[in-house]
């Protein structure tokens, strides 16, 4: 239907942005690994695609001849995403199955191609999410359109297994501007999660922050903040709260764990930190954009990044204790500012002073 090929092929935004590429970059394949494919030879009723944009294919790479293209724009922007990682993986993929002796070689020939399919689905979604990380958006659009297409082989059309891959291509046609394009991602993957019972709470929690993103890309912070507020934000506040909580209880006990037990212990590697900070830094400017300021829950965002920050802190990155002692201070006048209890000012006070004794004794 129109919504599953909006969300497998690039719509007519991508074309039209590819063929304005094209007219500059021109069509010379040379020093480009592919053969041109003579209309004659293809068999008769077979519809040859454009791995990238699904239009009729004129080329096919000469290193794999399964993947067919366009023209060499596409095939240079396949290639520099994704291609050249998988190219021989893929022969076995697209290549017709053999004929089988027995009902039990041929299950085992399926199984293999399943594990085959499994492994292109995770490569191809961690790559995308690289990408993503390292702000390379137009990158990540055909990694991520592998991992979608390998999904819909292996789990079906309307899968929830199909989502981490539409919330990839949507926050990809976010950072390059096609919010359309991005919006008929995020409608696919919240028809597909309202249709499954089986989503888990980790693709609720995906699906609100990307649409909460794109509501802020829309400039319209009332369901920007319902997204990611009432989602994100308590999220990451629950599990760093927790963290926090066990190094209290630690130096409360006197016990000098710290240097090796919770030096940048956050749980999360350096990705997932930087992404940690990107989307509570939104959520605190949502909170401090829209007309009805409630202070409780701009504290609420700014304890979660002072906790952030402090559990990133060591010698070598002095600059989070910068930050986790700026929000604890914003956080801290603000609560003295709205008059709130003294409990919450108490908790703030005893935070900042743990950033502070910390940071005037760095571990070593």
């Amino acid at each position: 239907n129109a919504g599953n090929e909006a969300a497998l092929w690039w719509s007519r935004d991508w074309r039209v942005a590819f063929s304005r590429q094209a007219t500059v970059l021109g069509t010379d394949t040379a020093g480009y690994n592919m053969n041109v494919i003579y209309p004659l030879a293809v068999p008769k009723g077979r519809r040859l695609c454009c791995e990238v944009c699904d239009a009729p294919a004129e080329r096919v790479c000469r290193a794999c001849t399964v993947t067919y293209y366009c023209g060499v724009v596409h095939q240079r922007a396949d290639w520099g995403s994704i291609h050249e990682k998988i190219c021989q993986l893929l022969i076995p993929v697209r290549t017709s199955m053999p004929f089988y002796n027995s009902e039990e070689e041929r299950q085992h020939g399926l199984q293999q191609l399943q594990q085959r399919q499994r492994h292109l689905i995770e490569f191809c979604y961690t790559v995308a999410q690289k990408y993503l990380f390292e702000g390379r958006h137009e990158d990540a659009v055909p990694a991520a359109l592998h991992s979608l297409r390998f999904r819909m082989n292996v789990h079906g059309l309307s899968s929830v297994e199909l989502v981490p891959a539409y919330l990839l291509l949507a926050e990809a046609s976010l950072g390059l501007g096609r919010i359309v394009q991005a919006e008929e991602y995020l409608s696919q993957a919240q028809w597909t999660v309202l249709k499954s019972t089986e989503c888990s709470y980790a693709t609720h929690s995906l699906l609100h922050r990307n649409l909460g993103l794109l509501y802020m890309a829309k400039e319209n912070y009332e369901e920007a903040r319902y997204h990611l507020a009432n989602d994100v934000s308590e999220i990451w506040n629950k599990y760093l709260n927790n963290h926090h909580q066990v190094l209290s209880r630690v130096r409360i006990q006197q016990i000098d764990l710290l240097g090796e037990q919770f030096e940048t212990d956050t749980g999360l590697d350096e990705a997932q930190e930087a992404e940690a900070i990107r989307i509570l830094t939104s959520i605190l400017k949502i909170r401090e954009l829209t007309s009805d300021k409630a202070p409780q829950k701009t504290i609420f965002v700014l304890k979660a990044l002072v906790m952030l920050y402090y559990l990133m802190m060591n010698s070598s990155k002095a600059t989070f204790a910068l930050k986790a002692q700026e929000y604890a201070t914003r956080a801290l006048n603000l609560a003295k500012e709205r008059q709130l209890s003294v409990c919450e000012q108490s908790t703030i006070q005893n935070l900042l002073s743990l950033i502070k004794t910390e940071d005037a004794h760095p571990v070593t």
